[in-house]
């Protein structure tokens, strides 16, 4: 014990009397610099010999040190009020807790009535009541205490699978509208029958005529195709325009004649990351704040459906931001990863498709974005452009008679098949490639720009699809060159490039034909108007 002894006072003795001299010497400057009455001693016996200069060297320090002195006293008091402010009693803090609870209980009965009348509203226009029902909203107690987990139930294992256990009263679940999807799909959902030999062709002529016959919404049935076509060959898909010219009224009409509704999601302003799109967890309430756009994906889960989500005005808040995770897991390769993360950890009484915290983004999900392109919204950054197929509605079609034509049921995997096989049966011709890689040699040259292999990969897979549709080689090459390289030009001092843009339209038409690229030359002259 003597050596330990010896140890101690040595390097712990040594440490306790560096700190409490660090203590002193604090005290002494605090006491020196407040001792006022000793300054003025002090200075009283230099009094006489000062010289002006002196004077002025001591009037200087003096304020530097009241400077200093302030500045000790503001941070001080900052650092008390940051220390007291949200100290408040355990039993206002209870009360404040209750309150969070109340309100997020009258939140969730509030958007349940507010799904319901969107429902009667649907069933009142022609269409199925989309809203999972179930029980036990009404009967809810006031006493939410149950909803919280209790510290003594495990959390289960992320790899668990409870499709086939009993269905769980959504008011016990911090998931409310995801539990009541779950119920709704074990206990009433039944598959359709769906249209196993419908081609691509027939799809678009008959959603044209469905439109017009049900909906009196009237498209070009290039239009159509161009908007199937989109979906063989990207996940997003964005429609701009003047407003009024059926840009929401396109998907929305999709989801009509497939008989599954879109998802309609209002972007807002004030939108600037992902809780927007995705919600979050309440650690007050021990409740998730869901929204529409993450029940949306995980009820894609449990059926083969196409099912679009628009995003209405995705422009009048920044998209990289609040989308920038979707354009990230929509990238990669396999389907497999596109999940979501959504909570750090799984409850017992979760909704059964969420797996280790996240939701998987099924492959029946398009992702519709409208843009009104005006100075009231954001210009969209080139990596939400490049990762989507444009589309721009300029002017409604014109109204024409047709029969009345049905809605269909078509599975996801239907027209996978279709796209797929489109793809192999009308490749991109050779001489269509050699063209495209002279246009890019082209625009290298003279606006340093490029296709990309991004661009290329969606050109391979657009091209045949839009053939499928009905369309040919040439109309759907001159329709993505148009909207996915050209519109790179925007980006360009285009008012001292008037000459170049001419020479490059009179280019198009020794490349591939006097006026066959009009997409690209009425593009390229809309942009000389312009700039």
């Amino acid at each position: 014990m003597d050596n330990f002894f010896r140890y101690f006072f040595q390097d712990i003795g040594n440490v306790f009397r560096a700190f409490v001299d660090a203590l002193v010497a604090f005290w002494d400057f605090i006491y020196l610099l407040f001792n006022f009455p000793k300054r003025m001693d002090i200075i009283a016996q230099y009094n006489e010999s000062f010289s002006t200069t002196e004077w002025v060297l001591l009037l200087v320090v003096n304020l530097i040190l009241v400077a200093l002195i302030i500045v000790l006293i503001v941070f001080l008091v900052k650092l008390f009020r940051k220390i007291f402010r949200f100290r408040i009693s355990p039993k206002k803090y209870d009360d404040v807790v209750r309150q969070l609870r109340a309100l997020q209980r009258d939140l969730i009965r509030a958007n349940y009535e507010k799904d319901r009348l969107l429902a009667m509203r649907v069933t009142e226009m022609g269409g199925k009541d989309p809203l999972p029902q179930f029980e036990g909203m009404e009967d809810q107690e006031e006493n939410t205490e149950q909803t919280e987990p209790k510290e003594d139930v495990p959390l289960v294992s992320a790899n668990r699978n409870r499709f086939d256990s009993p269905c769980v009263d959504p008011a016990d679940s911090r998931f409310f509208r995801l539990t009541g999807v779950d119920n709704f799909y074990k206990t009433e959902y039944y598959p359709p029958v769906y249209d196993d030999n419908v081609t691509l062709s027939e799809f678009c002529e008959r959603f044209r005529l469905f439109a017009a016959s049900r909906l009196h919404l009237y498209y070009d049935l290039d239009m159509m195709r161009f908007f199937v076509a989109s979906m063989g060959a990207a996940r997003i898909i964005i429609l701009q325009g003047i407003s009024g010219t059926g840009k929401t009224s396109l998907p929305y009409a999709f989801g009509k004649f497939v008989q599954k509704d879109s998802t309609v999601v209002s972007v807002q302003p004030s939108w600037r990351e992902r809780t927007e799109l995705y919600g979050y967890f309440n650690e007050f309430t021990k409740r998730y704040s869901e929204t529409e756009f993450l029940r949306a994906i995980y009820e894609g889960n449990y059926y083969r459906d196409p099912h679009v989500v628009i995003l209405d005005e995705m422009n009048i808040a920044r998209v990289e931001y609040y989308f920038a995770e979707m354009l990230s897991i929509l990238e990669m390769p396999l389907q497999e990863e596109w999940k979501v993360d959504i909570v750090t950890s799984v409850w017992d009484n979760d909704p059964c498709l969420i797996e280790g915290g996240t939701v998987r983004i099924p492959n029946n999900i398009w992702f519709v974005g409208t843009i009104n392109n005006d100075d009231s919204t954001f210009a969209v950054a080139d990596k939400v452009y490049d990762r989507a197929i444009p589309i721009d509605l300029d002017s409604r079609a014109e109204p024409f008679e047709c029969e009345d034509t049905d809605p269909i049921f078509v599975s996801t995997d239907r027209l996978s098949y279709l796209f797929e096989e489109a793809k192999s049966m009308y490749p991109v011709s050779n001489e269509i490639l050699e063209k495209l890689e002279i246009v890019n040699e082209y625009v290298i040259k003279n606006f340093r720009l490029a296709f990309g292999n991004r661009v290329m990969k969606q050109i391979k897979d657009f091209v045949p699809c839009f053939v499928a549709c009905g369309g040919t080689e040439l109309q759907a090459v001159d329709f993505i060159v148009a909207k996915k390289v050209l519109r790179k030009l925007e980006s360009l001092s285009l008012g001292f490039m008037k000459d170049d843009l001419t020479k490059f339209s009179s280019f198009l038409d020794r490349t591939f034909g006097k006026n066959s690229m009009m997409f690209c030359k009425n593009y390229i002259e809309l942009l000389k108007k312009t700039n």
